[in-house]
This record gives C-alpha cells, sequence and structure tokens, in this order.
C-alpha cells in the first residue's frame, strides 16, 4: 500500500510530510490512510496505519508522536525523554533529532514548522478555536526559546472559505475580538457567513514574523485523498477519518 506525501518548498530541507488519506488499511467510511485513534476505527488498524507513517518518516513507531488535542492554544516541548507522554494540547516543539512531531486534521489546518538552521521544528493543530486562541503564536513563541530564528511554516490541507459556512454569532466573536478580523469572512446568504481558516492563520503567522505558506488544497472538496468532518457530518456518516502531517529532523 503505497503512501502518497505532500511536501512544502518552504520547510527544506527539513524532513516533512502532509499525508493524503491514500495508501494504509482502513475500510470503509476510514478507508485509507486514517491515523486517528480518536475515532471508531479499529485501534490496530490506527496503528499499522501509523506504523507505514513512521517508516516513511524514518523514525521509529514509539517516536512518531502527538498530543490529545482540544482545541486549545497549549504548546510542548517534546524530548526523547517525554515522547511517549501525549498531554492534552494542540501544538509540540522539539531540537531532538529523531522525533517525529505530528498532527491530526480533517478540515482543521495541520501547520508544520521549521527552522533548519537552529535545528528547531514544531507542529500545530488549528481549528477556529486553537486559531482564535492563539496557538500559532504560542508555537512560535516555544520555538523561539529553543533558539529558532528565522521560522517558516507550511499550513496543510484544511477546509477552504469555499466550503466553511458559519453563522453570524461566530463571525460576531471574531469581530468583536478585533474589527480587522471581519475581513476572514464572506457574507452568504441568510445571514450566514463563510470563513476563511486559511487566510485567517497566515494572517496570525505572519503577524508573528513567520516565513507562512498554504498549500491551497481544501478537505472538504477533495474526497479522493482527504478526509473532512464536516463532509462527513453533511451525509450524515458515523465518524469520519483523520488525516496526519508530520515533520521531524
Amino acid at each position: 500500500m503505497t503512501l502518497e506525501i505532500l511536501t512544502s518548498a518552504n520547510l527544506a530541507p527539513v524532513r516533512h510530510g502532509f499525508f493524503t488519506r491514500a495508501g494504509g488499511a482502513s475500510s470503509g467510511i476510514f478507508a485509507g490512510l486514517n491515523c486517528g485513534f480518536g475515532s471508531s476505527d479499529h485501534g490496530a488498524v490506527v496503528r499499522l496505519n501509523r506504523a507505514m507513517v513512521a517508516e516513511a518518516m524514518g523514525v521509529e513507531a514509539a517516536k512518531l508522536t502527538g498530543v490529545h488535542q482540544v482545541h486549545s492554544a497549549a504548546v510542548v516541548h517534546v524530548t526523547s525523554d517525554t515522547v511517549a507522554d501525549w498531554p492534552k494540547a494542540d501544538a509540540m516543539v522539539t531540537a531532538d533529532a529523531g522525533i517525529a512531531l505530528s498532527v491530526l486534521a480533517a478540515d482543521c489546518a495541520p501547520v508544520l514548522f521549521a527552522d533548519a538552521a537552529a535545528g528547531v521544528i514544531g507542529a500545530a493543530h488549528c481549528g477556529w478555536r486553537g486559531a482564535f486562541y492563539g496557538v500559532l503564536g504560542s508555537t512560535v513563541t516555544a520555538m523561539r526559546a529553543l533558539g529558532a530564528d528565522r521560522i517558516r511554516a507550511t499550513i496543510g490541507p484544511c477546509i477552504s472559505w469555499q466550503a466553511y459556512e458559519v453563522g453570524p454569532e461566530f463571525f460576531d466573536r471574531f469581530r468583536d475580538e478585533a474589527s480587522e478580523f471581519a475581513r476572514f469572512f464572506v457574507l452568504g446568504q441568510n445571514g450566514r457567513f463563510r470563513f476563511d481558516l486559511p487566510g485567517f492563520c497566515l494572517a496570525r503567522l505572519r503577524d508573528h514574523g513567520v516565513d507562512a505558506y498554504w498549500m491551497g488544497l481544501c478537505t472538504y472538496s477533495d474526497e479522493a485523498h482527504f478526509f473532512s468532518c464536516r463532509r462527513a457530518t453533511h451525509r450524515s456518516e458515523a465518524d469520519y477519518g483523520r488525516g496526519i502531517s508530520a515533520i521531524c529532523l
């Protein structure tokens, strides 16, 4: 089963990958490379999928680490001693070689960070709550604490504004926080809006001095390659797969 791995020149030469759902051992609504233990997929199959990802990243399966994602701004510093901890957080940073930081997403934005010269990397799971509460800035701050200076980041496949319809209360929350945030919304029908998650993430990263790029790939609209929580919800499906993105020194 061949995995499909998308890469970004903005992160070169650091080893990384935004994995599509291609390959993998899952079936049914999870067909392909479902890497989410939080899904109702068979745990043994998810472990097999993650082992394939670890092999593709060139690390031991136990060194493909992550966090219990809770849509927060929390970031943790991962070391060889804490690689197995998996705390509740939504971002990780490390300066240790041989550890693959991974995040899961199925419409939320997976964001990978690197300062190759400083030998510091990061990974963040960024939905609207994480973006709103500052997970990207937290990740940048944590990387700089480890010596990073010129940080580059790439936003992987996530839901695009064309597919992200939200209610007026959602728009009000952002506008009330900062009037400039209104520019990330497009007025739709019946008083509803469409939210530009990748655009908002790009702006937050650039506000923190990060050279940032979005791959321009929408998870909702490309079922052949990506899982999507919103697409599954619209179809009244019982669950959905989780895609994985990873980075390693």
